[in-house]
């Protein structure tokens, strides 16, 4: 009866939290810094950010239970990096600024 009662971004959270289980990741609301992680989701958002010293490509990963931005540097664009993209990526967890980032992770696409 939940189910049907649900609003569709609660239920497309509860299937992003059971794809992740599923795939064996950790889910990014227990993710804690410093930890190397292996997280999987669905790219909200992809944005290039020209820095003074540096091009930056950074992309939201929502997986049902948080969000972490994925950060490339000295990247412009990464083909396959689109909103709406799943994406598993690996990496060492941190905070900056008051975000939670990972920074030139590997990454594996998935459907999308």
């Amino acid at each position: 009866m939940q189910r049907l009662t649900a609003d569709e971004h609660t239920i497309d959270a509860e299937e992003l939290r059971a794809d992740s289980a599923s795939a064996g990741c950790e889910p990014l609301a227990s993710c804690r810094k410093g930890a190397v992680v292996t997280v999987t989701g669905r790219l909200k958002s992809v944005v290039y950010t020209p820095r003074e010293t540096v091009p930056t490509l950074e992309a939201e990963l929502f997986d049902g239970s948080g969000s972490v931005t994925l950060v490339w540097l000295g990247r412009r664009r990464i083909p396959g990096i689109v909103p709406g993209r799943t994406v598993t990526a690996r990496g060492r967890f941190a905070a900056f600024d008051g975000r939670r980032v990972i920074y030139n992770p590997w990454y594996e696409l998935g459907a999308g």
